[in-house]
């Protein structure tokens, strides 16, 4: 039976039961029912896996070496769900410890395309509460050789862009004239992200303005409207007044999609 076809209470009595046998396998150096959750074919499972490690690494310092020490051996494993759900610890652990970040240096190469993405999952955790380690470790990878990474490093700083524009809009400008067309179109996408709360779409329409790729300003300003037609429910603007405030502030640059 699925994690959410259990009722709220078996829900809160599995987890319990997962997070004691965590803290017990971390207590004993030992990492059977790590890798047991770890491996669960229940996403839920596996995501109650590294919030209760990460919960613990917060907890008790004492232990952390252990778990790094764990957390390291349980990456060599050749089942992708467990190195899945390492990648995503390091992301709890980086949330508190910027010079941990580093760890999911290796996970960007990983063989297994779901190991990978979640390095972008990570990314975006540590982005919420450790912000300045995110942009750090983006911009260690920002110019990486392999297009596939430096689409990852601009999708993992979305998150943080929500809120702060500001602080990534400088990345994504080095990237403007990025020969990868996927990466171009990840780009459009994370600015139609970064826009459509409160003083957001002021900070991401000037800093537009100074970008010399105008081609790929235009379809970001079209994703931009997408953006607040899609999102109306929770957009600072309504879909009429971005719009308008495009238009004026681009003196007659047209949007196909209007």
């Amino acid at each position: 039976m699925a994690f959410y076809d259990l009722s709220k209470e078996e829900r809160r009595k599995l987890v319990e039961i997962i997070e004691l046998e965590i803290k017990q396998d971390l207590i004993r150096g030992e990492d059977e029912n790590i890798r047991k959750y770890a491996s669960d074919k229940d996403t839920y499972i596996r995501r109650v896996v590294y919030k209760a490690i990460g919960k613990l690494y917060r907890e008790q310092d004492i232990q952390r070496k252990r778990i790094l020490e764990i957390l390291m051996s349980m990456y060599k494993d050749e089942n992708e769900k467990i190195r899945q759900a390492v990648v995503y610890t390091f992301g709890e652990i980086g949330k508190i410890e910027a010079n941990k970040v580093e760890l999911l240096d290796v996970a960007l190469n990983d063989t297994h395309h779901s190991v990978r993405n979640a390095v972008v999952g990570a990314l975006k955790q540590i982005g919420e509460k450790n912000p300045q380690a995110a942009i750090e470790f983006a911009r260690k990878f920002l110019h990486h050789s392999d297009p596939k990474i430096r689409k990852m490093i601009v999708h993992g700083i979305e998150l943080r862009g929500r809120t702060h524009p500001e602080d990534i809009l400088p990345l994504l400008s080095e990237l403007q004239n990025d020969s990868d067309k996927e990466v171009r179109k990840m780009i459009i996408h994370v600015i139609g992200q970064i826009s459509y709360k409160e003083g957001c779409l002021e900070k991401v329409v000037s800093t537009l303005k100074e970008w010399e790729n105008r081609e790929l300003v235009k379809l970001a300003t079209e994703e931009i409207l997408e953006v607040h037609r899609r999102y109306k429910k929770f957009s600072a603007k309504s879909y009429e007044e971005a719009k308008k405030y495009i238009e004026q502030e681009f003196e007659g640059l047209r949007c196909q999609k209007i």
